[in-house]
């Protein structure tokens, strides 16, 4: 457990650095950002409106404002988010490619 919230401290770190707008957040294509995250998080996060992370550490997508603002992601995921366990992949995305996915992390929190 101290492991994960050491992780969790060092991913909120990193994503202070970089805040987009509101209209940023939803100016990508959120249907490729759905499918980005199929394909690349589903094996770990729940990345749906519903259910639950088949890793039971792996924060729902649809929970992540409640843990930090989802404007924040978009400098890790420029640089490469790297979390400290083998399980995350580092992945560093084209700008397009992020806000295609903030367009999607934000459509999945609650209002």
């Amino acid at each position: 457990m101290l492991k994960y919230a050491l992780l969790v401290l060092l991913v909120v770190i990193g994503l202070m650095f970089a805040v987009k707008t509101e209209d940023e957040l939803t100016s990508g294509d959120a249907e490729k950002g759905r499918l980005f995250a199929e394909k690349n998080c589903g094996k770990c996060h729940a990345i749906g409106p519903e259910g639950d992370s088949p890793l039971e550490l792996a924060p729902t997508f649809r929970s992540f404002g409640q843990r930090w603002p989802v404007e924040y992601l978009a400098e890790s995921l420029a640089e490469g988010i790297v979390t400290g366990h083998a399980d995350m992949p580092e992945f560093v995305l084209s700008p397009d490619e992020i806000d295609d996915f903030l367009s999607y992390l934000n459509a999945l929190q609650p209002k």
